[in-house]
């Protein structure tokens, strides 16, 4: 199963080699790494997103509190959240399929953001499963380029589960 865990540190040179040191020591893979600036001066979060059971998760949450710059580690897997992903997709657009993929797009909500010749390039932001769908969709025309920031995320104040409304509205 893939945990996202969110982590707090604080703002200084090193931290996240010394996690990804840590993580690389004990065999266990980052599958996406976002980091940026925290809601307090001098602090940083990281949200990652790692495979692994409930057991390797604990170890690894006691591990990275082992580290000085470390203030909280929290496993946000279950809890309610926004998720968002930035992700850049350059897809071959000939004059004959440019105008379906920019109906796709819109579909998607994506942004064109550069016009070529012979290609297109688009934003996407949204949820993780957003990302593989309209991958998905424009496979068929030929993607050149794709760069991805990894899954961002906050807990939800309200509690509010929109994965749980979901799947409850699919049920109706």
């Amino acid at each position: 199963m893939k945990h996202t865990l969110s982590v707090l540190v604080e703002d200084e040179s090193g931290v996240l080699s010394r996690i990804a040191g840590l993580f690389a020591r004990r065999g266990f893979n980052i599958e996406s790494l976002a980091v940026g600036a925290a809601e307090q001066g001098g602090m940083s979060r990281i949200t990652m997103v790692v495979p692994g059971d409930e057991q390797i998760i604990e170890q690894l949450t006691k591990q990275l509190y082992k580290l000085v710059n470390v203030i909280k580690v929290q496993d946000i897997t279950e809890i309610p959240c926004v998720e968002r992903e930035l992700m850049l997709l350059k897809v071959n657009a000939s004059s004959a399929n440019r105008s379906e993929i920019v109906g796709l797009a819109q579909i998607f909500r994506a942004r064109v953001v550069d016009v070529a010749e012979d290609s297109l390039t688009l934003e996407v932001v949204g949820d993780p499963g957003k990302m593989v769908a309209i991958v998905q969709v424009l496979e068929k025309f030929g993607l050149q380029e794709i760069a991805r920031t990894g899954k961002i995320a906050l807990t939800r104040e309200s509690g509010v589960n929109t994965e749980l409304l979901k799947s409850l509205q699919a049920k109706v």
